[in-house]
């Protein structure tokens, strides 16, 4: 039987998850700004905050910093003398993201770089290879996003893609969207790929979670 609901996901939060001052500016202004409601959640933080000190993780990656909420989660579980680099199409969100990093006491933790993920990560390749890498951009790159860091994740490192439920259209308990099919094929792609252990965090719109493994 499947327990799981608002409720519980609400449980974890209060426990666990709780914005302090920081987080919680950064998940209230980004909206004022005109930025997208599309942060992850707070148990979601707490969960990528876990798996990256959990991985040991002193080199992360994040696709899509928005207005720096998860960037922040990300920050925090770094080990001493660790960094995250993180990617923003646009200038604007780049921006803000800076300033709410600032206000959490991270800006010599984070980097945000400014323009196309896929030529960005090209100039990434040399920095490689990370410990963890967060995927949280336009879903039509999501599988050129994968698999670039399949190659340039480390042995025990941790990959993590938002969005694989997506609003629930990927099982048929929603109508589909535009990106329906994508995630479908890119949670079977995932599935399939003999190089890690992988599941789907099931907070939230869903987080496949991977372990590089070979």
């Amino acid at each position: 039987m499947t327990i799981y609901n608002d409720a519980l996901s609400q449980y974890i939060t209060s426990l666990f998850a709780v914005n302090d001052a920081a987080l919680q500016r950064a998940w209230e202004d980004s909206p004022k700004y005109g930025l997208p409601t599309i942060s992850i959640k707070p148990e979601e933080g707490r969960f990528l905050q876990f798996l990256v000190r959990a991985c040991g993780a002193r080199k992360a990656l994040e696709l899509g910093t928005l207005g720096g909420y998860s960037g922040i989660w990300i920050a925090r579980g770094l080990l001493p003398g660790g960094k995250l680099v993180t990617l923003e199409k646009e200038p604007k969100h780049a921006d803000i993201a800076r300033a709410h990093f600032a206000a959490a006491g991270l800006i010599d933790r984070i980097e945000v770089r400014v323009g196309d993920a896929h030529q960005l990560l090209a100039e990434l390749h040399s920095q490689g290879p990370f410990d963890f890498v967060f995927i949280d951009a336009e879903k039509a790159g999501y599988q050129a996003y994968f698999d670039w860091a399949l190659e340039n994740t480390r042995l025990g490192g941790v990959i993590a893609a938002h969005n694989a439920f997506r609003g629930g259209s990927v099982a048929g308990t929603r109508q589909d969207d535009a990106h329906s099919e994508t995630m479908r094929a890119f949670n079977r792609r995932v599935a399939g790929e003999a190089r890690l252990i992988s599941t789907v965090y099931p907070a939230g719109d869903g987080t496949v979670v991977s372990v590089k493994i070979a």
